[in-house]
């Protein structure tokens, strides 16, 4: 979240009013934004069998990577030196006592991790995500290794993303030890992968550096009187009133609770409670708080990297390399050019977020109009439902007599291709693939 200066303009639009579910009680997932752990959205046994006739020949994936811990210290090393302070001065709450040792531990947990890097609960998505997939699938698997076909693995190259590759990849190889061989080294291709850092991504990358409205939207809803008073709140469940009005940025370090608050259950395998009850940072932020503080950061991501403003693409436009890649993998096993029976690919939510709105996703088809900053009273799109940690696309190919149909999944739950495409029947999830060619503008 951005500490900036007061654009009245916008701000006199802007919802300040508190989501339905903020009112004080256990953590709402929303609430995490896009550091929400995995779940699969929807029970396997519901999926919908294909077609009469229709066998899989092909599945492909973009998944982002597994839980993790925090990129870096800061948050942690900013609190603590004002809980030191405290401490010394004899102005912690009784609740902000248990803070400080409850902080240490975390970080020396994410420390030991690695900071950016997979956790044991990232480790264990995956490996459940490749789990569900080869159950989903089995009939592909096993022709896959009576067959030869290969499995192609491709990441972003960054370690967590080449991490959750290794974990996916070895949960199918333990489902059946007969694909192992055919599974191929994690390749790394950044333009695919990790675009908003690599050629394709420059003029989005200026876009976020210099962009005078982006700027103005972002710091009117960050700048406003509720979020001042979220953040005194969450100071003052840890520290006494007169230390909390000497704190000259009160948000900025109400922001780093909230940022150990979101990654905590990430971290939740290392955690010191033997029942799973994980690290109890709920305890210092309500409800209310953590959500406002949730939309704050949803704002920041769906402006940046999500639908963004109506008149502008420049968050998405550049997935566009990732969504050629879906369809030139299907149209290769079409087309007899392609030996492969899977495409893996692993990578981020920088990723993840532009494709979904660039596909039409549900939760991300609705951008917002330069008037009208967005708000969760009139907008679907939340980070925990769009690019949760885990999050993933697949797409299981499908064919009968030299016709391909092409069933998604999001998040594992079966998806809708986006408005204007046709099924092949009326509420099936099946979709041919030329009439995805047509409906995508690729015919």
């Amino acid at each position: 979240m951005r500490r900036l200066t007061p654009v009245l303009a916008l701000g006199a639009l802007l919802l300040t009013a508190m989501p339905a579910h903020a009112a004080d009680g256990p953590a709402h997932r929303e609430s995490y934004g896009t550091k929400a752990p995995y779940a699969p959205g929807q029970n396997p046994r519901a999926y919908q069998r294909p077609p009469a006739g229709y066998t899989a020949v092909f599945t492909e994936n973009v998944s982002r990577h597994g839980s993790r811990a925090a990129t870096g210290s800061e948050d942690g090393d900013l609190i603590l030196g004002l809980w030191d302070k405290a401490r010394e001065e004899g102005q912690l709450t009784g609740k902000g006592e248990e803070f400080g040792p409850t902080v240490r531990a975390l970080m020396a947990a994410m420390e030991k991790v690695g900071y950016g890097n997979i956790s044991g609960r990232g480790r264990q998505e995956m490996r459940d995500t490749a789990t569900r997939m080869e159950q989903r699938l089995p009939a592909l698997f096993k022709d896959i290794a009576q067959q030869g076909e290969k499995i192609d693995v491709v990441s972003s190259g960054q370690g967590r993303a080449v991490d959750s590759a290794s974990e996916y990849t070895g949960a199918l190889a333990a489902a059946d030890p007969a694909l192992k061989p055919l599974i191929g080294a994690t390749r790394t291709d950044k333009d695919l992968l990790y675009f908003h850092k690599a050629a394709g991504g420059a003029a989005y990358r200026d876009y976020i550096a210099n962009n005078q409205r982006l700027k103005d939207t972002l710091n009117a809803i960050s700048d406003q009187p509720r979020t001042h008073e979220a953040a005194r709140s969450v100071l003052r469940r840890i520290f006494k009133a007169p230390f909390v009005d000497g704190i000259s940025d009160q948000v900025g370090a109400a922001q780093a609770v909230y940022n150990l608050y979101a990654i905590a259950p990430a971290m939740n395998d290392e955690s010191p409670d033997p029942d799973g009850g994980g690290w109890g940072m709920d305890r210092y932020i309500s409800r209310s708080d953590a959500a406002w503080f949730g939309y704050l950061g949803d704002a920041e991501d769906f402006y940046e990297k999500g639908p963004g403003f109506s008149d502008s693409d420049i968050t998405y436009k550049m997935a566009g390399v990732l969504l050629d890649d879906l369809f030139k993998q299907v149209e290769a096993k079409r087309a007899g050019t392609s030996h492969l029976g899977a495409e893996l690919r692993f990578t981020h939510a920088e990723e993840i977020i532009p494709l979904a709105a660039l596909m039409g996703l549900p939760g991300s088809t609705k951008p917002a109009t330069p008037s009208k900053p967005y708000t969760y009273a009139d907008n679907p799109w939340r980070g925990a439902s769009v690019a949760p940690l885990g999050a993933n696309i697949q797409w299981d190919v499908y064919e009968k007599d030299g016709r391909y149909l092409v069933r998604m999944l999001y998040n594992e739950r079966e998806t809708p291709f986006k408005a204007g495409c046709r099924p092949v029947a009326k509420g099936s999830a099946f979709y041919d693939l030329d009439e995805l060619e047509r409906c995508f503008g690729r015919d």
